[in-house]
Formats: C-alpha cells, sequence, structure tokens
C-alpha cells in the first residue's frame, strides 16, 4: 500500500473541489442517480469527498466502457491511479480531487481497483454463472463503492466495511433485476446462466431475441429476495456510522429497496420497460430514514460473517489501511436538512423528466 507522498500539501485548497456541484450530477448519467441523490443528504462536511468519489468513479466506468480498447483504457486509469496514490495526481480535475480523497481518508488503492475490474469486467462481456459469481461483480462495481464510504464517513471497523459493502451489492442486485431488458439489449446477461440450465432454458438463445415471461420473472423474484436479505444485512451497519451520516445510508437503502418493490407491484417485468419510484414516494422514504438519526436498528445478538462475495474486501480495508493524513474539513454553504430535502425534490424531478426525454 502506497503511503501519501511528502509531494501532496494537503492543506492546499485542491482545484478540482471547485467542481460544480451541479456538474457533477450529469457526471452521474447512466449511473447510481437514486444512491447519489441520497448521499446529497449527508452532512456538509462529507459531500465534497462523496462527490470527488463519484466523479472518478463515473469516468473511469466511462473510459473503460465507452473506449475503444478496454485493456489500454485499464492500463492508463492504473497509471493514473499510482500517479494519485504517489501524491501527483496529472492534470485531470477527477484525479486532483481524488488525490486528496484517499490520503484524507486513508482510502487503499485496492478497493478502487478492484473497482477498475468490476468495470473492465463489463466491457469484456464476462459470463456469470453462479449466482455467487454475479455477488462478486457487485461487489466490485458496488460493494467497493460501499467501503469506500463508510471510510468517508469514519465508519472502519470490520464490521462496518462488511455491512456498507453487502449494502453496496443488494443494490446492484436490484439494478440487475430492474435492467434485465435494457442489459439484453446490448448484449449482458446478469442472470446466472445455471438458472437457465435448470429450467432447461437457453441462455444464448433468451440473450438473441429476449422476451418476457414468467420464468424470466421468476428469475427477477429470486435476484429481489437475495438484495432483500442483503439489504436487512446492511441496515445494522448503520449504527456503527455518525449520528449525522445514518439519514443519508438509509434514506438510499430504502429508495433502492423500493425499486425493487416497485418492479414487484409492475408484475416483475423489466424486460419492457425500466421501473421508476415516484417523486412523491422517494420523499416519504427520505423522510422515514431520519429517524435512524438517533435510533439506529438494534445488532443481531451474533455476528454476521461478512457473505463470501465480500470477504476480500474487508480483508483490503484491514490489511490496506494507514494513518490518515490530518483532516481539514472541506467547506460548502451550510444547509438545513430542510433545504437538502428541498434541492432532492428538484433533483428527483428533473432526473425523471430526463427518463422520460430519453425513453
Amino acid at each position: 500500500m502506497s503511503h501519501p507522498s511528502s509531494d501532496l500539501n494537503l492543506n492546499s485548497p485542491p482545484v478540482s473541489l471547485a467542481y460544480d456541484l451541479e456538474a457533477c450530477t450529469a457526471l452521474m448519467r447512466g449511473g447510481s442517480k437514486s444512491f447519489f441523490a441520497a448521499s446529497r443528504l449527508l452532512p456538509s462536511r462529507l459531500r465534497p469527498p462523496a462527490i470527488a468519489l463519484y466523479a472518478f468513479c463515473r469516468l473511469a466506468d466511462d473510459a473503460i466502457d465507452e473506449g475503444n480498447d478496454p485493456v489500454l483504457a485499464m492500463a492508463d486509469l492504473k497509471s493514473r491511479l499510482a500517479a494519485i496514490y504517489a501524491g501527483r495526481p496529472g492534470a485531470e480535475d477527477a484525479d486532483r480531487a481524488l488525490t486528496v480523497v484517499v490520503h484524507r481518508y486513508g482510502i487503499p488503492s485496492g478497493l478502487l481497483e478492484a473497482l477498475l475490474d468490476g468495470f473492465l469486467w463489463d466491457s469484456q462481456g464476462r459470463r456469470y454463472d453462479t449466482l455467487a459469481d454475479v455477488e462478486a461483480y457487485g461487489a466490485r462495481v458496488a460493494g467497493t463503492v460501499g467501503a469506500m464510504m463508510s471510510l468517508i464517513m469514519g465508519a472502519n471497523s470490520d464490521t462496518a466495511i462488511a455491512r456498507a459493502c453487502e449494502l453496496g451489492v443488494a443494490m446492484q442486485l436490484t439494478n440487475i433485476a430492474r435492467d434485465i431488458g435494457d442489459d439484453a439489449r446490448i448484449g449482458r446477461l446478469y442472470i446466472p446462466r445455471a438458472w437457465f440450465r435448470e429450467i432447461g432454458m437457453d441462455a444464448d438463445a433468451w440473450l438473441a431475441a429476449p422476451v418476457f415471461d414468467a420464468r424470466i420473472a421468476g428469475f427477477a423474484q429470486r435476484l429481489l429476495l437475495r438484495a432483500d436479505a442483503l439489504y436487512r444485512r446492511g441496515e445494522f451497519g448503520l449504527a456503527e456510522l455518525p449520528w449525522d451520516c445514518r439519514p443519508a445510508i438509509q434514506a438510499a437503502r430504502l429508495v433502492y429497496a423500493e425499486i425493487g418493490k416497485q418492479l414487484e407491484r409492475d408484475g416483475l417485468n423489466s424486460v419492457h420497460h425500466r421501473t421508476v419510484v415516484s417523486t412523491a414516494r422517494k420523499l416519504a422514504l427520505i423522510a422515514r430514514a431520519t429517524a435512524v438519526a438517533v435510533k439506529a436498528p438494534t445488532l443481531p445478538a451474533v455476528t454476521l460473517s461478512p457473505v463470501p462475495a465480500i470477504q476480500y474486501l474487508v480483508d483490503i480495508v484491514s490489511r490496506e489501511s494507514y494513518p490518515l493524513a490530518a483532516q481539514k474539513p472541506w467547506r460548502l454553504p451550510s444547509r438545513s436538512f430542510d433545504q437538502r430535502v428541498e434541492w432532492m425534490v428538484d433533483l428527483f424531478g428533473r432526473l425523471e423528466q430526463r427518463e422520460r426525454v430519453s425513453r
């Protein structure tokens, strides 16, 4: 694990933190909009590092997914990461912002490398045979983000990291269930192929001509049932977080789980349309999430071992952590919780309008 370089001056304001917040929201296009929006309920001291992290992740995903040569793009990103961890980032704003984040909050390079591996799996058309394989993918593209956000919030125990990673995987399984049709139309299949074989169905034939029927509905239901189990585990991690961070993470958890519930109400048909949760319902869930600021869920009587897919991420944090640099808060204009909810009303409305226009 690289330690912060003496070349890095953490006390100087990074140019990249002048990113306009609305511009960073635009970078999240095609990504985890609900999770990003809910993160805006974080206390002001944590919003800049969260935005910087999401911006880099979004740009890295685009670089691998949309470039002509994913392997070359991956090599370039790993070179950029090496420079970031050496404290000598290049000219890219996102790299300069991430440099401050990783050194200020002690984020191991192994987490970002795992995230990039997940992006590369997408571009290479990796095949997923079992649910364990799908969860391994979810651990990379979403569990890693959960772990990094946990570290930014100051929750670095093994339990906190495990629950954050499991929450990320739950969200990714919800994504997969919601996007079965969209993914199939670009040649991607995240439903375990073993499930197709169990019922005598040809996965490749279905992928070539995706249609919705009771069998696909059953696959979506199985994904959502597993996601629900992981959402329940993830909720136990709330007690590990600072009290003022809990509402944002609970809001993300509730809003994302609601996507699965709405998909069930829609008949589990994610082949012919994309499930959307209404703004009113999202705001009701966000209001409910505020209760965890003062009362987090009671921890289970027995210790929950990490699910196998995310164990290696917990090990990375335990093995590669290093002393944090002296933290100086990044200041943004202070907003009350009511003002942040008002901002989210507007954001959700604009995101839904964008969804309607894109369809």
